[in-house]
C-alpha cells in the first residue's frame, strides 16, 4: 500500500468536526483519480470545511482541484482585494467572502494559505492557535525561526500541518519512485531535475507587480520555487553530504535575487543530485523534466508528455508503436489530466491525514529539512565555499 493510502489511526486528532467512531481496515483510500474511494464498510463522516486564503493565480488552481476530492466544501473565502476573492468563489457553492481572514476562524475547519510568503507565519499561527487544521503554500516559511515556531504552535494544539508540495504527489513522481525502490534498475547513479519557464513578467520582458522582491519571497527561485525539486532529491536520494549553488539574474532584471539557479548536491550513498532551473525561459525543450541515471538504463518523467520512460540501448523497438529504439513506455498519465499542478492529489492527502490523524508526508518538520538544505547553499554561496550538508536528510527528523 502507498504512502497515500492511509489507515484511520485509533486516536484522530481533535479541533474540527471530524469523529471516528470506530476503526475499520480500508475505510478510506485515496484512487489513482485523487478522489476519496470508500468500502462497503465505511461510516459515514462530515464534510471537511475549507477555507481559502490568498485567492491570486495558484488559488485559482487549488479552487478547480478542491472538486475532484470527496468529502471537502470550501465555505470561505479570503483575499485583501475583494474582487480577487469574488472571482475564486463564482465558481464555488457560495461561500463566505471576506478581506480579513481573522473573520472566516469560526466557520471553518482547516485553511489552505496561499498568500504571499512573508505572510505564511502570521497566518498560520493565527489558525493553529483556533484549533484549524493548516495546508500552507510552499515555502513553509521564510525563516527557519518562524517554521520552528509554527510547527511548535501546530503541534501544541494538536492540528496538522501539511507544506503544499504536489510534486510528490504527482503520479508519474510516484511510479517514478516505485520503480527504484523496487530494486529493478539498481543503484542511482544521479538524478537531474529541469524546470524551465517565464515567470515573473510577460513575454515582452514587463515585471508582474511585486515579483522579484526578496523581501516578500525570502530568496530567489531555488527558496521559491526550487524546494519542491530539493524535497523531491531528499525523497528520492537521501541524507545529503555536501553541495553547491550558482544563480544569476541573467534573463531575469525584474529579479532582486537569483532567477536561474543551478544546484549540485551528493548524497551519502554516493549519488549525485542536480537541479536546473529558470524562471526566464523565452523557450524550452524540457519544461519539466526528471531524470534518473541508473545501473540498467535511464528512467526519466517527462510532466509535459504525462509518461514514464526507460532508456536502453537494449530496447528494440516495438511495431506500431512511436518510441525509438533505446526507449520504452513504462507508465502513461490518465488522459484529460493535463499538464496542471494536478494539486487534487495533495489536497486528498491532507483531507485523510485530518480525518485520521496520521502526519502527512510534507508535514512541516519534513519542508523544513529541505529549506534549511537551501539555506545552507546560499550561505556557502556567499563565501565561496561548499556547503556542508550532513544531517540534513529527510530521515535525520
Amino acid at each position: 500500500m502507498s504512502d497515500c493510502a492511509n489507515y484511520l489511526s485509533d486516536q484522530p486528532k481533535t479541533g474540527c468536526l471530524f469523529c471516528v467512531i470506530m476503526k475499520l481496515p480500508d475505510i478510506i483510500m485515496i484512487h489513482h483519480s485523487g478522489k476519496f474511494v470508500k468500502s462497503e464498510e465505511s461510516i459515514l463522516m462530515e464534510t471537511l470545511r475549507l477555507g481559502l486564503i490568498g485567492c491570486g493565480g495558484m488559488m485559482r488552481t487549488h479552487a478547480s482541484a478542491v472538486n475532484l476530492v470527496e468529502g471537502i466544501e470550501i465555505v470561505a473565502v479570503c483575499d485583501i482585494i475583494r474582487e480577487r476573492a469574488e472571482s475564486v468563489a463564482e465558481v464555488l457553492n457560495a461561500p463566505y467572502i471576506t478581506t480579513d481572514f481573522e473573520t472566516m476562524v469560526d466557520r471553518v475547519d482547516a485553511v489552505l494559505v496561499a498568500l504571499p510568503h512573508d505572510l505564511h507565519y502570521e497566518c498560520g499561527v493565527f489558525f493553529a492557535r483556533h484549533g484549524k487544521h493548516v495546508m500552507m503554500e510552499k515555502p513553509l516559511c521564510n525563516t527557519e525561526e518562524e517554521c520552528l515556531e509554527l510547527i511548535r504552535v501546530c503541534e501544541e494544539n494538536r492540528v496538522t500541518l501539511m507544506c503544499a508540495y504536489p510534486v510528490r504527489f504527482w503520479p508519474g513522481i510516484v511510479k517514478l519512485k516505485e520503480l527504484i525502490d523496487s530494486g529493478e534498475y539498481g543503484e542511482i547513479i544521479q538524478m537531474s531535475v529541469w524546470t524551465e519557464q517565464l515567470t515573473g513578467a510577460d513575454w515582452d520582458d514587463n515585471p508582474r507587480k511585486n515579483w522579484g522582491q526578496t523581501a516578500r519571497l525570502g530568496g530567489g527561485q531555488l527558496f521559491s520555487h526550487g524546494c519542491h525539486y530539493v524535497d523531491i532529491m531528499l525523497w528520492f536520494l537521501g541524507e545529503p553530504v555536501s553541495g553547491m549553488h550558482f544563480g544569476t539574474k541573467n534573463g531575469t532584471p525584474w529579479m532582486l535575487r537569483e532567477g536561474t539557479s543551478a544546484a549540485i548536491i551528493k548524497f551519502k550513498n554516493g549519488a549525485i543530485g542536480y537541479h536546473g532551473a529558470t524562471w526566464g525561459a523565452r523557450g524550452t525543450r524540457l519544461g519539466y523534466d526528471f531524470q534518473i541515471q541508473t545501473e540498467k538504463g535511464m528512467l526519466e518523467y517527462d510532466h509535459g508528455a504525462g509518461v514514464v520512460r526507460l532508456y536502453n540501448s537494449n530496447i528494440r523497438h516495438e511495431p506500431g508503436t512511436l518510441e525509438k529504439t533505446g526507449c520504452k513506455i513504462l507508465w502513461e498519465r490518465n488522459k484529460g489530466e493535463g499538464t496542471s499542478k494536478l494539486t487534487n492529489y495533495e489536497i486528498a492527502h491532507f483531507v485523510d491525514c485530518v480525518r485520521t490523524g496520521k502526519t502527512p508526508i510534507t508535514n512541516g518538520r519534513a519542508a523544513l529539512q529541505g529549506l534549511r538544505v537551501i539555506w545552507a547553499l546560499y550561505e556557502a554561496e556567499r563565501r565561496g565555499i561548499t556547503a556542508d550538508l550532513r544531517g540534513l536528510g529527510l530521515d535525520n527528523l
